[in-house]
């Protein structure tokens, strides 16, 4: 969903969270998160890590803005666009192992 359109109040499903469409929803599935409140704690980059190894294929690293997103949002904090976390993800894999 569009961040602009999130309420928080109603988080029955996927697609109801910021930047989630069905395409990711069925990729979050995947990785056995079924209802938005599962991402409670859960780790953006091993999420990605798991749906890497689920597909059996590289993702592209922009799938781990979105997890940011909505793990930062699911954690209280405000509804933005994927990309507001692309900065944070390069610095993050910055130096990391190939």
């Amino acid at each position: 969903m569009n961040p602009s359109k999130v309420d928080r109040r109603h988080m029955a499903c996927l697609t109801d969270l910021p930047n989630v469409g069905p395409a990711c929803a069925q990729d979050l599935r995947r990785i056995g998160i079924e209802a938005p409140a599962q991402l409670a704690g859960r780790d953006p980059y091993d999420m990605y890590a798991q749906l890497c190894v689920q597909t059996g294929q590289i993702h592209d690293p922009c799938v781990i803005d979105v997890f940011l997103s909505i793990t930062r949002f699911i954690e209280g904090g405000p509804a933005q666009p994927w990309w507001a976390f692309t900065a944070e993800r390069k610095r993050a894999l910055e130096g990391a192992p190939a």
